[in-house]
């Protein structure tokens, strides 16, 4: 059974940073690609970011371009998301997840979710 346990998730003001974590278990993800999702209060589920095994293909949505950076240690069967210049608007629960292609960027793509881990910016 796939399990994807986030973690790192918080209280920080605008212009701050975080550092989101995901650990899985139950099946090696060293061929997956790995990637992230959100949800704000009140809006739909969306797409952050994603990244194949090797990093070789990575895609942000625009919202976060420049300002989140995700990484992968496959040796742990970790992804990361490094979350910097935070914004009010980036509040959400941010959820990990397991994906066939880095540009599945929709809900019903998603093999996997995590329980998800609760964000938030205060201004």
């Amino acid at each position: 059974q796939v399990h994807l346990v986030e973690s790192g998730g918080g209280l920080v003001q605008a212009g701050g940073s975080l550092r989101l974590s995901c650990a899985a278990s139950g099946r090696t993800f060293s061929r997956d690609t790995m990637g992230w999702f959100r949800q704000a209060p009140g809006k739909e589920r969306e797409f952050v970011a994603a990244s194949t095994r090797t990093g070789s293909i990575i895609n942000y949505a625009d919202s976060v371009k420049g300002r989140f950076a995700i990484s992968r240690d496959n040796a742990k069967n970790t992804v990361i998301l490094q979350m910097n210049s935070l914004k009010p608007e980036d509040t959400a629960v941010y959820y990990c997840t397991v994906l066939p292609s880095p540009y599945s960027t929709h809900v019903h793509e998603v093999d996997y979710w995590g329980q998800g881990t609760k964000v938030t910016v205060s201004s």
